[in-house]
C-alpha cells in the first residue's frame, strides 16, 4: 500500500549471526548491571509477575528462578533465547513493509549508514 506522505523509514540490519552475538553480549550487560536485583525489587514491592509491566522480556523469564523451579543460567539463556525470538519477528514484519529501506549495519560503519539515510531523505526531498 503506498503512503500519501512523504516519508522514509530504515531498517537498520546485520548478519544474523552477528545480531545473535550483540543480543547475547546485550543480555550479559544487563545480568552485570543488576537486571536480576531489579526485578526481584519490583517483587518485593509488591508488583505482581501477572502484570502486563511484569511480562516483558527479562522480567518474565525470573520468576521460576525466583519459585526455585529453574537456575539462574537458565534464565539468562532464555532471555537471550527470547530476545532472539522477537528480533526475528520484528525483521519478518519489517519485511512485509514494501517501503522499508534496509540499511546493513553487519561491519558497524554508523557514518556510512548515515550517509545513505541523508542521501535517500534527499532524494525523496524530505529535506
Amino acid at each position: 500500500k503506498e503512503s500519501p506522505y512523504n516519508l522514509a523509514f530504515f531498517v537498520l540490519n546485520m548478519d544474523r549471526s552477528r545480531l545473535y552475538e550483540r543480543i547475547d553480549a546485550r543480555v550479559d550487560i544487563m545480568m552485570k548491571s543488576g537486571l536480576e536485583a531489579e526485578v526481584k525489587n519490583l517483587l518485593d514491592m509488591g508488583y505482581s509477575p501477572g502484570l502486563v509491566s511484569m511480562q516483558g522480556l527479562g522480567y518474565k523469564e525470573f520468576m521460576p528462578y525466583f519459585n526455585g523451579e529453574a537456575s539462574l543460567e537458565k534464565v539468562v539463556d532464555d532471555i537471550k533465547k527470547y530476545t532472539r525470538h522477537f528480533a526475528k519477528r520484528q525483521l519478518t514484519w519489517f519485511r512485509r513493509q514494501t517501503e522499508g529501506i534496509w540499511i546493513d549495519m553487519t561491519d558497524g560503519d554508523k557514518n556510512k549508514a548515515l550517509l545513505k539515510i541523508i542521501e535517500e531523505i534527499k532524494n525523496r526531498k524530505i529535506i
